[in-house]
């Protein structure tokens, strides 16, 4: 493997994370710590506290108590020292729909301090087949399209924390693939960080080599997709989420 060399320092570790709303807890005591160069998919139904750890991870929101660590440093208060190692990716978050794709991408490269940026827009372009698309408006794209250049900008400055956010949702299956193999490409050539926040359960199972559940706020459960499946007494991840999601796996222990 090329890239980033994987040490023993964690690429990104929560300890005891807590975010507190009016509304109640979002997240409630939340630790784990994901090695450099592995791939984690964050799963959970709505509400679990998935977006709200990643918007603590990226900085964006302040813990209530515990700690969050990119690389080293802690979040937010020293997010300066990392945010151009890291990036994110989600179809919900659009790009101004006015600009071209490649006045939105060159705007992005400028912001993550991207070296030759006209060179680095035309291999991302190149290698995601978005050549024909560099100069048209990004709002006149298809939803796949999009996804694409979102995937470009979301690989501009190489990061080596990489956030997806239901990166493949809306597209179809061949479009969803070809996402998937490039991102297991760049995880292989780079040797990044992957944290997958997904409910599309085969792709979680083809992506991740570690998987944290999560239900009102707290880890229900962490492990391989192996060792889950093990421990659930089912075939696959969508049989185990449905478990988790509608209290089963409680209703079993309970029973014991």
């Amino acid at each position: 493997m090329t890239g980033t060399p994987v040490t023993d320092a964690p690429a990104i570790a929560a300890d005891r994370l807590v975010k507190i709303y009016k509304s109640g807890a979002a997240v409630a005591g939340v630790t784990f710590s994901l090695p450099q160069g592995s791939v984690t998919g964050l799963l959970g139904g709505n509400g679990a506290g998935k977006t709200t750890t990643i918007a603590m991870i990226m900085g964006l929101v302040m813990p209530t108590s515990g700690t969050i660590r990119v690389l080293g440093a802690e979040m937010p208060r020293q997010r300066y020292r990392v945010l151009h190692r890291m990036n994110f990716e989600s179809p919900y978050v659009e790009m101004p729909l006015r600009l071209t794709v490649r006045q939105n991408l060159t705007v992005f490269s400028r912001l993550y301090g991207v070296e030759d940026i006209a060179g680095r827009i035309a291999r991302l372009a190149e290698e995601l087949d978005l050549v024909a698309l560099l100069d048209r408006p990004t709002g006149k794209l298809s939803s796949g399209q999009k996804t694409r250049v979102a995937l470009a900008k979301a690989l501009l400055n190489r990061p080596e924390v990489l956030l997806l956010d239901e990166p493949t949702a809306s597209l179809d299956p061949d479009t969803a693939d070809w996402i998937r193999a490039r991102l297991e490409r760049y995880r292989a050539t780079r040797g990044a960080t992957i944290l997958l926040a997904s409910h599309n359960m085969g792709e979680v199972e083809r992506l991740c080599d570690r998987v944290i559940i999560m239900k009102r706020g707290v880890i229900e459960n962490d492990g391989t997709p192996a060792a889950l499946l093990a421990h659930y007494g089912r075939s696959t991840l969508e049989e185990v989420f449905l478990d988790v999601a509608r209290g089963r796996s409680e209703a079993r222990e309970a029973a014991q």
